[in-house]
């Protein structure tokens, strides 16, 4: 008897989830050479899941040498980098999208802020009982969220702030099952 699962290519990094998405290990080496080197002041950082590759770039501080730009001028600098390249950004965009299967996102960060261009908002269905939705609902009573949508986004940003060392090392067993995977047989 053949196993399935592997025929699938299921056991990918990442679980089952991410078994059709093809392997975006080498996204930062691609973005790196693909991307024109007067955009950023350094190599942009990578976030990938999988549905989504978000690159963020370090533009320079508009500003003079002994002063920080106020915030209309790096407004207005965002606003002329994000029009110039845009042409650019959406062909890179589109090639990244072939490749990787994963809409791409892009921001820049200026004088540590971070500011996100479009990015996704992915729906996510979940079934929850009367005493979480109690919890969401009091998010919004008490003005933190309008919505159920948000409080849950809420939570799940502060429970991954919490727990990220926790997560890491999900992620880090995770990538040893997928090695031992690799590791067995084949052909079962």
């Amino acid at each position: 008897m053949r196993n399935a699962h592997r025929e699938r290519g299921f056991g990918r990094p990442g679980g089952w989830q991410q078994a059709d998405l093809p392997d975006a290990a080498d996204a930062a080496d691609w973005f790196a050479g693909r991307l024109p080197a007067d955009w950023f002041t350094g190599p942009p950082e990578l976030e990938i899941d999988r549905d989504e590759i978000v690159v963020v770039g370090e533009l320079p501080d508009p500003g003079a040498a002994d002063a920080p730009a106020s915030a209309a001028t790096r407004e207005g600098a965002l606003a002329r980098f994000r029009e110039s390249t845009r042409p650019a950004r959406m062909r890179i965009a589109d090639e990244a999208q072939r490749r990787y299967g994963r809409s791409v996102a892009w921001g820049v960060r200026v004088n540590g802020e971070r500011i996100l261009f479009t990015h996704l908002a992915v729906p996510v269905m979940t079934r929850l009982r009367q005493p979480e939705r109690q919890v969401l609902d009091t998010l919004i009573d008490a003005g933190v969220a309008r919505s159920r949508a948000d409080a849950l986004a809420w939570t799940v940003k502060l429970a991954g702030k919490h727990a990220e060392s926790w997560l890491a090392e999900l992620r880090e067993a995770m990538r040893k099952v997928d090695d031992l995977r690799a590791e067995g047989p084949t052909g079962l």
